[in-house]
C-alpha cells in the first residue's frame, strides 16, 4: 500500500484498484457465455442417486464402415445378448482360470501352495544303475615311476636287535654249524636243503607282503629239487632241467589260477628267488657231492668258506661301530660302512691265513687267497639283498633269528661266496 493512500482501518469504497498489469490474449468471462453449447437432455445421464433403467449404452457401432485405417481396428463392445458370448467363445476361455482341485470353502490361507497349485503331473526321473569302475591295467613306464621304490608298499617293520642278542645267535649258529658237519655229508646236505627252503619261504613272503603273487610251493619245490639233484650228480645238468621244469609248471599254475594275476610279476619272483637262493646255494651241496671231492674235502672246503664268511660279517660288524663314519652306499644299506668294510676284509685275512690251514687239506697260501675273494663277494652280498629288501619295501625278511631277522638275513653274504668258494678250489686245483 502506498504511503498516500488510505489506511488501513478507513472504510472500503467499493472501487478495484488497478495493478498496471495486462494478460496479453486474455477476454473477458462474460464474453464467452454464449459460445458454450447447450446440455443435450436425450444424453444427460441420469442423477446418481436415481433408480438405474437397465438400458445398455452403446459405445461403438460394428456396422460402421469409415475409409480412415484407424476405424478399422476392433473396439471394445459390451456383450449385449447371447448371440455375443457364442461370438467370442472360441476368442476367450476362461477355463484355465480354474484351479484343477479348487477347495470349498476355503480361506485364503488354506489355499494349497503354488507347486501344489500349478504343477499339473509329475516328472518321474529314470533310476540308472552305477556303472562298475574300471580299473586301469598296469602300464611299466620307467617315466612315470616314482623315485622311491618304498612308495605305496607295506613295510614290514624291523626287530628290535641289540649287538649282545646278535653276538649270542651268532656264536649259537657256529657251534650248531660245526656239529652238523662233523656228522657227516648226509646229515650236511639235509641241513643244507631245509636251510634253503627256509630262506627262499622267507623271500616269497617278503614279495607277497609287497603285492606280489607268486607261486611260493612252486619255487620252493624248485629250490629243492636243484639242490638234491646237485647233492645226487655234482654237476650242472640240474640247473638247466628244473628250469624247464619250473617254466612249465609255473605257465600251467598261472594258467589254471582262479584268479587273474600278472604271469610276468608272478612267475618272474618266482624265477628269481629260485635263481638266487637255489642257484647260488646249490653250489654247497656241489662241494657236498662225492663226485666233485673224495673222502671228506668237501666239507673241509665248506667249512673253509663259512668260516670266511662268518669272520668277515663280524669283523664288518664290530669295526663298523667303532670306526665307521662313512657310509659305503647310503642309498641301499645306510648302516653298512667303509670302516666296517676295511675293518672286515682285515680280520678275514687273518683268519684265512692263521685259521685255515688248521684244516686239512686248506694251506697259509690257499686260506689267505680265499680270504680275499671273500673280502670282495660278501659284502656285494649283503648289499644285494639289500637291494632287493629297498624295492620290496621290508627292513627284514622274517624273524627266526632274534637279533639278526630272517634266515635269509644271515646267509645272504653267504650265497655269494658258496660259488666264489667252489670255483676257486677248482682253480687252485684243490679238487
Amino acid at each position: 500500500m502506498r504511503s498516500d493512500g488510505p489506511f488501513y482501518d478507513d472504510e472500503p469504497t467499493g472501487e478495484l484498484p488497478v495493478t498496471g498489469v495486462t494478460i496479453s490474449g486474455a477476454d473477458q468471462a462474460a464474453d464467452l457465455v454464449d459460445e458454450i453449447p447447450a446440455i443435450d437432455p436425450d444424453t444427460l445421464l441420469p442423477h446418481w442417486t436415481e433408480q438405474p433403467t437397465g438400458a445398455v449404452p452403446f459405445v461403438v457401432s460394428r456396422e460402421t464402415v469409415d475409409d480412415d485405417p484407424w476405424a478399422n481396428i476392433p473396439a471394445p463392445a459390451w456383450r449385449e445378448g447371447e448371440a455375443d458370448w457364442v461370438a467370442h467363445e472360441e476368442q476367450f476361455d476362461a477355463s484355465f482360470l480354474a484351479q484343477p482341485n479348487p477347495v470349498e470353502d476355503a480361506g485364503s490361507w488354506q489355499m494349497p501352495p503354488a507347486r501344489e497349485r500349478f504343477v499339473s503331473e509329475e516328472i518321474t526321473i529314470e533310476e540308472f544303475t552305477r556303472p562298475e569302475p574300471v580299473v586301469a591295467p598296469l602300464v611299466r613306464n620307467g617315466a612315470n615311476l616314482s623315485r622311491d621304490p618304498l612308495a605305496g608298499r607295506a613295510v614290514r617293520q624291523a626287530q628290535n636287535s641289540t649287538v649282545g642278542r646278535a653276538t649270542a645267535t651268532g656264536i649259537a649258529l657256529a657251534l650248531a654249524l660245526f656239529v652238523v658237519l662233523y656228522l657227516g655229508s648226509t646229515i650236511t646236505a639235509l641241513v643244507v636243503m631245509l636251510v634253503l627252503a627256509t630262506a627262499s619261504a622267507e623271500v616269497f613272503e617278503g614279495f607277497r607282503a609287497s603285492g606280489y603273487h607268486p607261486a611260493s610251493g612252486l619255487g620252493i619245490v624248485g629250490v629243492i629239487t636243484l639242490a638234491a639233484y646237485s647233492y645226487a650228480y655234482g654237476n650242472f645238468a640240474g640247473y638247466a632241467a628244473t628250469l624247464v621244469m619250473m617254466i612249465i609248471v609255473g605257465f600251467v599254475w598261472y594258467a589254471l589260477s582262479p584268479q587273474k594275476l600278472d604271469v610276468m610279476e608272478g612267475l618272474g619272483s618266482t624265477i628269481f628267488v629260485f635263481a638266487w637262493v637255489g642257484g647260488l646255494g646249490s653250489f654247497a651241496l656241489l662241494l657236498l657231492s662225492s663226485h666233485t671231492f673224495a673222502g671228506r674235502h668237501g666239507i673241509a672246503y665248506l667249512w673253509g668258506g663259512i668260516m670266511l664268511t662268518m669272520a668277515n660279517d663280524t669283523g664288518a660288524l664290530f669295526t663298523g661301530r667303532w670306526f665307521g663314519k662313512r657310509p659305503l652306499n647310503p642309498t641301499l644299506s645306510p648302516n653298512k660302512t667303509v670302516g666296517g668294510l676295511i675293518g672286515g676284509s682285515a680280520i678275514t685275512l687273518l683268519a684265512g691265513h692263521f685259521l685255515l690251514p688248521l684244516m686239512s687239506p686248506w694251506a697259509a697260501q690257499n686260506g689267505l687267497e680265499l680270504a680275499m675273494v671273500i673280502s670282495l663277494v660278501v659284502p656285494m652280498g649283503d648289499l644285494f639283498e639289500s637291494m632287493v629288501k629297498r624295492s620290496l619295501g621290508v627292513k627284514d625278511m622274517g624273524k627266526l633269528l632274534p637279533g639278526h631277522g630272517g634266515l635269509i638275513d644271515r646267509v645272504d653274504g653267504l650265497l655269494f661266496a658258496l660259488p666264489a668258494t667252489f670255483y676257486f678250489t677248482h682253480f687252485a686245483h684243490l679238487s
